[in-house]
C-alpha cells in the first residue's frame, strides 16, 4: 500500500535528500541533452551530410537496435556489479561518442556511415546507464519516499524532454547543428559530477550461494518477472502501449500538416502543448495513489488515455483544441502509470533482480518502437494520415486490458513484499515469490 506519506510535496524531497537531489540533477539535464541530440543529430545528416531520409530513418533506429541486440545481456551483468561505477563510465562513454562528431566534422572525415556507428554505440552506453539507474535509485531512497521520487523524476524527464526538444532546434539555428552536438556532450559531465557526488556508498550486490552462468541468471530473471500475475500485465501493456504511442508519434507531423492543413511552424508547439500533461501525471501519481491505492490509480491513469481518440477528430481552426486535449490525456495517463508501476516494482522485486527486470521491460518496450514506428508509416500510407492515426491511437487504450483483466482490477493496492522477520540476520532480503 502506498503510504500517505506519499502524497507530500516532492519539492520536500529535493530540500532534505542530498543524494536524491544530485541523482535528479544529473537524470534531469541528461534527458535535457538527449532531447537535443534527438533534434541535432538528424539536422547534421541533413544539413550537413545532405542525408536521405531513409538515412535519417537509419540514424534514428539505430540507437534503439542495442536494446535488442545487448538489453538482457547488460542486465545480467548490472545485478552482478556496483551500479554507480556503471553510470559513471558510460556517461563519460557518451561524452566522448557525442564529442567526436563536430570532431570529425573538423578533420572532414564526418560521414553518414561514422554517424551510425556513433548512433550504435551511443545506444549500448544508454543501455548500461538505463539498465543500472533503475536499481540504483530503489537504493538510496526509502519506500516512504519512493512515490514522491520517481514522480519527481518523470516529471522532470517529461518536461526536459519538452524543453530540450525546442532548444535542439534553436541551439542548431544559432551555433550550426554540428556544434548543437557539443551541448549534449556537456550534459553527460553534469550526469558524472553530479553521480559522483553522492554520498551514500554503494554496497556490492549479495553474491549468490553458488556460482552462476549469465545465461542462468537472464532465465531466473524472466522466469520470476512472467511468472508473476502482477509484473507480467504490466511488461504486456507497457510493451504494447509504446508500439502504438510510437506508431502514431511517427504520422501525427504528417496527419498534421497533410490532413488537418497546419502550418509548419505551429506543429511544433501544438505538439509541446499535448506533451504537457505527461509533467502533470508524473507529478501528481504519488497523490492519486495515496487517494485511491496504487492499483486502482493505475487503472485510473490507463482510463485516461480513451481520449486519445479526439487526435484524429482534429480539424483546423478550433478543432485543433481536440488534439491537444487528446495528446494531454495520452500523456497525463502514460506518465502517471509509468511512475506507479516503477514505484511498485522498486518494492516488490528483489534488489538483486533489479537489473533484469529493467532490461527486460526495455528489451520489449523499446524493441517495440521501431516497429511501432514502421507499421505507424505503413497504415498511414495506405489509410491516409487520418486512416493511420485512428488505427494506432484505439491500440493506446486497448493496452491497458492488459491491466483490466489482471488481478490489478481487483485489489485497491499493488502488493508489497513480506517484511522480514525480526530475528532472522540475514546477508541477504528474503525474496517474494512470483504472483
Amino acid at each position: 500500500m502506498v503510504d500517505d506519506d506519499s502524497a507530500r510535496p516532492a519539492g520536500g524531497l529535493l530540500r532534505r535528500h542530498h543524494d536524491f537531489r544530485l541523482l535528479w540533477a544529473g537524470s534531469t539535464i541528461g534527458r535535457l541533452g538527449d532531447s537535443i541530440t534527438v533534434i541535432a543529430l538528424p539536422l547534421v545528416a541533413v544539413s550537413t551530410l545532405n542525408a536521405t531520409a531513409f538515412e535519417v530513418g537509419l540514424l534514428a533506429a539505430a540507437a534503439w537496435v542495442a536494446w535488442l541486440v545487448i538489453g538482457l545481456p547488460v542486465g545480467a551483468w548490472v545485478d552482478r556489479w556496483r551500479r554507480r561505477p556503471v553510470m559513471v563510465i558510460s556517461s563519460a562513454a557518451s561524452f566522448l561518442i557525442f564529442v567526436s562528431v563536430p570532431v570529425a566534422a573538423g578533420l572532414h572525415v564526418l560521414s553518414i556511415g561514422l554517424l551510425l556507428v556513433l548512433a550504435l554505440l551511443s545506444g549500448c552506453a544508454t543501455v548500461f546507464f538505463q539498465t543500472s539507474y533503475f536499481p540504483y535509485l530503489a537504493t538510496i531512497l526509502t519506500a516512504e519516499d519512493r512515490p514522491a521520487g520517481n514522480s519527481l523524476l518523470e516529471g522532470s524527464s517529461a518536461a526536459a524532454g519538452i524543453l530540450g526538444q525546442g532548444a535542439g532546434g534553436l541551439i542548431a539555428q544559432l551555433v550550426g547543428a554540428v556544434n548543437g552536438m557539443l551541448a549534449d556532450a556537456v550534459t553527460f559531465l553534469v550526469t558524472i559530477a553530479c553521480v559522483l557526488g553522492i554520498r551514500q556508498p554503494e554496497q556490492p550486490p549479495a553474491k549468490p550461494d553458488e556460482p552462476t552462468t549469465m545465461v542462468a541468471d537472464i532465465r531466473a530473471g524472466m522466469a520470476f518477472i512472467f511468472g508473476s500475475r502482477w509484473l507480467r500485465p504490466m511488461i504486456f501493456f507497457g510493451t504494447t502501449a509504446n508500439f502504438a504511442l510510437t506508431g502514431y508519434d511517427a504520422i501525427q507531423v504528417v496527419f498534421l500538416v497533410r490532413s488537418v492543413g497546419l502550418s509548419s511552424g505551429s506543429v511544433g508547439g501544438l505538439i509541446a502543448l499535448a506533451s504537457v500533461g505527461g509533467v502533470v501525471g508524473a507529478f501528481l501519481a504519488g497523490r492519486v495513489s495515496a487517494w485511491l491505492g496504487s492499483a486502482r490509480a493505475q487503472l485510473a491513469f490507463i482510463a485516461s488515455t480513451v481520449v486519445v481518440l479526439l487526435i484524429p477528430l482534429t480539424s483546423d481552426g478550433p478543432g485543433v483544441l481536440l488534439f491537444i486535449v487528446g495528446g494531454f490525456g495520452v500523456s497525463f495517463g502514460v506518465a502517471g502509470s509509468n511512475v506507479v508501476i516503477a514505484i511498485f516494482a522498486q518494492g516488490y522485486v528483489p534488489q538483486h533482480m533489479l537489473g533484469r527486470l529493467a532490461a527486460c521491460s526495455s528489451f520489449l518496450g523499446f524493441g517495440a518502437i521501431p516497429i511501432g514506428a514502421l507499421v505507424g508509416g505503413a497504415l498511414a500510407t495506405a489509410l491516409g494520415p487520418r486512416g493511420g492515426m485512428w488505427v494506432m491511437t484505439a491500440l493506446v487504450p486497448l493496452s491497458g486490458l492488459f491491466l483490466l483483466l489482471s488481478p490489478v482490477r481487483t485489489v485497491r493496492d499493488l502488493p508489497t513484499p513480506p517484511e522480514p522477520e525480526p530475528a532472522a540476520e540475514s546477508s541477504t532480503e528474503p525474496e517474494p515469490q512470483p504472483g
